[in-house]
Formats: structure tokens, C-alpha cells, sequence
């Protein structure tokens, strides 16, 4: 396996992955593989393409696969498969499937046949199991969405997570960054998140103070449990060793400083934690990211009345954002938007990699003071 690096380049997702979207005429796994290497990410396109052409051979897979109840892409189907091999191979779980993830032979058909023959009860609970990521990537569109909310109003944050998995978004402010040439974050984290950007820069004058923060999840994740950190790591794709290497850094961060993490309901808990009283002189930022496709269409109006009735209750010495990092909703691109109240005004401000890869980003200077 030949490590593939992030992309620097801008790939145009609504082209790249249009006509891959819209074509019904294939199997969610060769979908996915062909999603994978538009992204840059050719090896695990290949692991899913092979799985697709030998699924037959695991049927307690296959008949997962092919009886999901709901859209198998808004659940991460492929993604959770790929990454019970990435697991296995981790483990040298066949030999040959160990192998091929160390490069010592190219034969994906057969080491991912023969995966699929010996562990199909395995990658089955993979299936079964929601995925678990928590891509620190993609803090640094959450912390440039951060400073346009500065501009508005330059406030100390106190951050609030949707969907927070382990928390290790909720470390951001630990982490170092350069947004477009523009450095944030301390100069000593072992953490160093830089994204390919194009567009105006943040303005350095528009740091961000979190002074709290907490997340919620329906099961949140231990940095400290081992068996959870190799199940993230086996969600980072394998032809990605700097996110896989980041993470690690990442998991010892949140080791050393833990995340405030609620096991709950998103909704009802944040609906309870909207109406506890907000401290004169800080901002409130509600943030989420990849997180809606999880949720189901009624659920996420609950959560759009929970988040909106707070807004209502928004004073200029309490503001209130929301910075929402997802996918648009024909899948063809993710888009980070932020939402402010008062006001309740709502702005597109980048398009971004997946996994933060790239930004690029569509704010004006002057976006609020346009409201």
C-alpha cells in the first residue's frame, strides 16, 4: 500500500462527485470507491472496489448491505466496512490482508476476498455499529468559522458540540494552525493542522478566546480506553498516515486535558442546556460536523426549532452561532456555514475537503456588517 498524501490542490467536488451521486445504477461500495478516489484517497478505492466484487463471499455482509433499512451513503455504509478492514489488517488479520496494508504485495482481490471469507461475522458488527471518527482536520474550518464570528462581536467562547465523539474537537484551542498563511493556536502543540487555502485569510486580529466547553454524544468515546483509540484509528483511511499520526497526537492531548463529554440525546440535551443562563460578554457556539447525516429528517427540525428558539432569546451581550460543517444537501459538496443571532442571519462561508484537506473560502471582510 502506497501512502497517499492529503491533496494540496482544489478538487471541484460538485464536479468530481455530480454524476457519482446521481448514478443509481451502482452498489453503494462502488460508489463509495469511486467517491474515495476523487478525494485522493486511491488505495482504500481499490480495498472498496475489491470488497464490492467479492462481497458474495460473506453473506452475513452482504445481507446487511444489501437489506439497510435507510440511505446506506447518509450512514457511512462503506465506511464503516473499510474500516473493520483496516482493522483487521492492523491486526495482520488475515496475514495477506496485513501484508498488502504494509506494501509487501499488491494482490487487493485476494487479501480482501480472503478477509471477507475468514472475519464476516467481524466486518458484520462493523455494520452494525455506528461509525466512530472524530477528525481533528476539520477544527480548523470550525476555528476560521470562529473568527467571522469575532468580527461581529469580539467576545470570549464557550463551545458547545454536537455529536462530539471523543471531544477531540473540543480541544481545538490546543491546537497549531495555519489558515492561509495566518498562524492561530500555540506555537508548541504537537498538533499541527494546515490546510490548503484559498481565499482571503483570517485576520489575526480576530483571535479566539474558548473559556468553556463541552460536547455531546450518544456514546461518547475514552481517549484513555486503548480499544477506542484503535477503533478510530482504523476509521482514519490507511493511505493517510500524517491524519492517522495527528490523531495519535490528538488522543494525548485529550489524555492530558479531557473533554467534557454528556451521554445523551443531542436534542433533548441541548434543549436543556439552551435555557440555563449564559454569562453577559461571551459568545455561545453551538457546532456540529458531519454529524446531520446521522440524523433523521425530523430529528434534525427538532434540533433547527431547539437551536432557533434559543436564538430568539439572543441579546447583543449574549449572542448566540451556530457553525454547522456538512455535507449540502445533494452531497455534492460540504459547505461551512455559520449562523448568528440576534439576527438569525445565515452565511455559506467556505467549501472544504471532506476532512479539511482543503479550504476554500467565500466570506467577504465585510459579511456582517452587510447583514
Amino acid at each position: 500500500m502506497k501512502a497517499a498524501l492529503m491533496p494540496t490542490g482544489w478538487i471541484d467536488l460538485s464536479q468530481a462527485l455530480g454524476t457519482i451521486v446521481a448514478d443509481a445504477g451502482v452498489t453503494e461500495l462502488a460508489r463509495q470507491a469511486r467517491v474515495m478516489r476523487a478525494i485522493g484517497s486511491p488505495f482504500v478505492a481499490d480495498v472498496l472496489a475489491a470488497a464490492d466484487r467479492h462481497l458474495h463471499h460473506a453473506p452475513l455482509t452482504w445481507a446487511i448491505m444489501a437489506d439497510w433499512p435507510g440511505d446506506p451513503a447518509a450512514a457511512a455504509l462503506a465506511m464503516r466496512l473499510n474500516a473493520a478492514l483496516h482493522a483487521l489488517a492492523r491486526r495482520d488479520t488475515p496475514a495477506s490482508l496485513g501484508a498488502l496494508y504494509r506494501s509487501e504485495h499488491d494482490d487487493v482481490d485476494g487479501a480482501v476476498r480472503a478477509a471477507l471469507v475468514a472475519h464476516d461475522d467481524v466486518v458484520a458488527a462493523w455494520l452494525r455499529e455506528a461509525p466512530q471518527t472524530n477528525e481533528v482536520g476539520r477544527t480548523a474550518a470550525i476555528l476560521a468559522a470562529l473568527t467571522e464570528v469575532m468580527r461581529q462581536a469580539a467576545l470570549p467562547v464557550e463551545l458547545i458540540e454536537l455529536g462530539a465523539s471523543a471531544g477531540l474537537n473540543l480541544n481545538l484551542a490546543h491546537y497549531r494552525y495555519d489558515l492561509g498563511g495566518v498562524a492561530f493556536g500555540p506555537a508548541e502543540s504537537a498538533v499541527r493542522i494546515a490546510p490548503a487555502w484559498r481565499g482571503a485569510a483570517p485576520s489575526a486580529d480576530h483571535a479566539v478566546t474558548v473559556v468553556a466547553a463541552e460536547g455531546v454524544d450518544l456514546q461518547p468515546l475514552d481517549a484513555h480506553d486503548p480499544a477506542t483509540c484503535e477503533r478510530l484509528m482504523a476509521y482514519v483511511f490507511a493511505d493517510q498516515p500524517a491524519r492517522s499520526a495527528r490523531l495519535g497526537e490528538a488522543l494525548a492531548i485529550a489524555r492530558r486535558h479531557p473533554p467534557r463529554l454528556m451521554r445523551a440525546d443531542a436534542t433533548a440535551w441541548l434543549a436543556e442546556r439552551l435555557v440555563q443562563p449564559q454569562p453577559a460578554g461571551r459568545w455561545r457556539v453551538i457546532f456540529h460536523s458531519m454529524m446531520a447525516q446521522y440524523v433523521g429528517t425530523a430529528q434534525r427540525a427538532l434540533l433547527d426549532q431547539v437551536i432557533a428558539r434559543a436564538g430568539e432569546r439572543a441579546a447583543s451581550a449574549c449572542p448566540l452561532a451556530r457553525i454547522a460543517f456538512e455535507w449540502n444537501a445533494d452531497r455534492s459538496a460540504v459547505e461551512l456555514c455559520v449562523t448568528t443571532w440576534p439576527g438569525g442571519a445565515t452565511r455559506v462561508l467556505a467549501t472544504c475537503h471532506p476532512y479539511g484537506a482543503w479550504i476554500e473560502w467565500h466570506a467577504r471582510p465585510t459579511m456582517f456588517s452587510e447583514a
